[in-house]
């Protein structure tokens, strides 16, 4: 069968979790849809109708980009679906002449995203992020 790739979103529930994206924050199906549904671009791979792969973009279309998620089930890692999916991502943003694009990468997966050109900022680089926990 032949993977399709579509700026389709995929559906409540859709999402898998055994790449384990979500565990820290345990997000419901109806929280996740409502943030990938405000990406500026986002592709999903499927395999005969079934998501095996997405990535999004959150952008405001000229300067500031940030790719925010790449996720590639695990029984269809290795097979190109990721590269396939960040090129398709990296495209969207060159056809809209954005030349600023970030991302966060998962531990041991810098060697990736440095294929597609990105560098690792230096420790001593401008960059910060914050975990906010709720007080329940």
């Amino acid at each position: 069968m032949e993977i399709i790739y579509t700026e389709s979103l995929p559906s409540k529930g859709e999402f898998f979790e055994t790449t384990g994206w979500n565990k820290a924050f345990n997000y419901s199906d109806e929280v996740l849809h409502k943030a990938i549904s405000n990406s500026w671009y986002s592709v999903s791979a499927r395999l005969d109708n079934r998501l095996i792969g997405f990535g999004r973009i959150v952008s405001d279309g000229f300067y500031q980009t940030f790719i925010c998620d790449l996720i590639v089930h695990p029984d269809f890692q290795g097979q190109g679906i990721g590269k396939k999916i960040m090129q398709l991502l990296m495209d969207h943003c060159k056809k809209a002449n954005v030349k600023f694009i970030q991302l966060s990468c998962a531990k041991g997966k810098v060697g990736f995203y440095e294929k597609f050109g990105f560098h690792v900022r230096p420790s001593d680089a401008p960059g910060m992020h914050i975990l906010v926990k709720n007080s329940d």
